[in-house]
This record gives C-alpha cells, sequence and structure tokens, in this order.
C-alpha cells in the first residue's frame, strides 16, 4: 500500500463528516478557508458546507444563541484533516507559516505525523499524513504502536514543493475524530460495545478505536473532561459527526446492536442518527 492510499477510508466503517455549532459564521468559515485551505460546496442563510473536490467534510452551522462551552465540557477536542502525502503537509506547513498561524502542537505519532492548532471559537484541529500501514508496528492483539515524540519541522518543510498554495490536497479526508467525554470506559462501552469499533491503544486517560486495523477513526479523552455532563444543544463546538459503512453487512450488524441494547435511533435522509451518552450526534450511513 502507497502513500496516499487511504487506508482510513478503505475500512469497514470511517468518519467521513463533521459539524459544527458557531457562533459568528463568516469568521470561522473564512479561517477554515483561508487557513485551513477547505473550499465553499454549499452555503444557506447560517450555514456554510466545506470541503475538497467537491466532497464535503465540515458543516458549519450557526446559532444565535449558541453559548460558548467550557474547556471542561464532552465535545470536539480536534476534528483531523488526512492529507494524502506527506509532501501535502509540508505544503500546508509552509503555507501555515506565511499565515503567521500559530500552532499549537507539532508530533510524530509512529503510525502518522500530525500538526495541531484551533479555529477562531476554540475548535481542535489536527493537520496530518499517514505512514504506510506496513510501517506502522501491531501487537498480537491487534492493536497498534502509538507515542507521541518530536516532529522535526525543519526535515518536515524541506519537502515543500515549490509552488503556490492553492488549497488542501486532492484526497483531503477527515481521518479521524477526537472527543472529550466524561469517562473513557463508558465511552468504550459505548463505541466498542454497542457500535463495534476496536480499541486499537491506550493512552493514560484516552481510548483509540477503529475499525479495519485503521489506527483510529474515532478517540476519547478525560484530560480535560473527568465526568463531565452530557452536552446542551445551544454550545458552541461539536454538534455531531457522521460514521459511513463501507460494509453493509457491517452496517447492519450494527444497527441491530443498536435495536438489541435499545439505543434511540431516528431515521433521516442521511441515515440513522443516535447519541453517544455525552449527547453528541452520529449519524450512520451506509
Amino acid at each position: 500500500m502507497t502513500e496516499g492510499s487511504s487506508f482510513a477510508l478503505t475500512t469497514p466503517a470511517f468518519v467521513d463528516h463533521v459539524e459544527l455549532t458557531v457562533g459568528d459564521l463568516s469568521t470561522v468559515s473564512s479561517f477554515y478557508q483561508r487557513v485551513i485551505g477547505l473550499s465553499p460546496i454549499e452555503h444557506h442563510a447560517g450555514k456554510d458546507v466545506l470541503g475538497v473536490g467537491g466532497r464535503p467534510l465540515l458543516t458549519l452551522t450557526e446559532r444565535g444563541d449558541a453559548a460558548p462551552a467550557p474547556l471542561s465540557a464532552a465535545g470536539l477536542f480536534h476534528i483531523a484533516f488526512l492529507l494524502p502525502t506527506r509532501t501535502d503537509l509540508a505544503h500546508w506547513l509552509s503555507h501555515a507559516g506565511e499565515q503567521n498561524v500559530r500552532l499549537e502542537g507539532a508530533s510524530d505519532h509512529l503510525v502518522s505525523e500530525a500538526l495541531y492548532l484551533s479555529d477562531p471559537e476554540g475548535n481542535g484541529i489536527e493537520i496530518y499524513r499517514d505512514r504506510r500501514p506496513d510501517e506502522w508496528t501491531y501487537h498480537d492483539d491487534g492493536t497498534v504502536e502509538m507515542a507521541t515524540e518530536r516532529l522535526d519541522l525543519r526535515a518536515l518543510l524541506a519537502e515543500t514543493p515549490h509552488k503556490p498554495f492553492a488549497g488542501m490536497a486532492d484526497g483531503t479526508a477527515v481521518g479521524h475524530i477526537h472527543l472529550q467525554v466524561g469517562d473513557v470506559a463508558q465511552a468504550e462501552g459505548f463505541y466498542h460495545d454497542i457500535l463495534g469499533l476496536k480499541v486499537m491503544a491506550h493512552y493514560p486517560g484516552a481510548s483509540f478505536m477503529a475499525t479495519g486495523g485503521y489506527h483510529h477513526h474515532v478517540a476519547v479523552n478525560i484530560w480535560n473532561s473527568r465526568k463531565a455532563e452530557p452536552r446542551r444543544e445551544n454550545m458552541r463546538g461539536l454538534a455531531g459527526y457522521r460514521l459511513h459503512y463501507n460494509d453493509a453487512a457491517a452496517f447492519e450488524s450494527t444497527l441491530a446492536s443498536l435495536r438489541e441494547k435499545q439505543v434511540p435511533m431516528q431515521q433521516t435522509v442521511e441515515g440513522w442518527v443516535i447519541r453517544d451518552p455525552w449527547n453528541i450526534g452520529i449519524t450512520l450511513s451506509a
């Protein structure tokens, strides 16, 4: 498997879209277009849909009564945009420097290389690229070796292509979503026991879960949010995300598990909407 083949998107299920509630649509939308490099796909009153190559990745919905979420609230830790290649990551880093963007972190996670920042309303963002899966270290139980090591930014910048930045590279996707929750064990009880995601790695206070052997499609942590209560509907930040199924059998098995566990479900034109224990909406589609 070569770099850029987006292993994350070929698994039985993956995160393909995130929706944020914002207080100032114009400012936040401009940031995701100018700094992150997303392109407008749809614009409605109070709502922008942004993406790459015509593929919707992020919906921003403005609410007049949107209240700032405290740092300790359940919700979004970061949305992670997966770039196809290391060259694309270098190109974005160079662009960020030209935009005078303040990075909040830069890490080598063994399976990936990642850059971190926040949008104007404090929503966390990760921009990353994956190493090839044959470069990852899998343990006998199927989990994967991950770490947080220093990323050499000088070496990364050396791979910047000699051309102007024209937005996120074609093939960019939502690689994963990282959530703040109130309890890791309770989160695993929902995402693993009910939704069927496999636990791929543990950090102190965090769990990383996925389908199909990916390092993680959904991560949860309690680093800021231990014992957090369910989110209020008018909070800024994460309104919900979509888990898309490539595998019809896995989709039907998940729906059966939800019915057996009597998890409330609502059918919409996009799929089945459920809520996790912290009132984070998840749309299941196939």
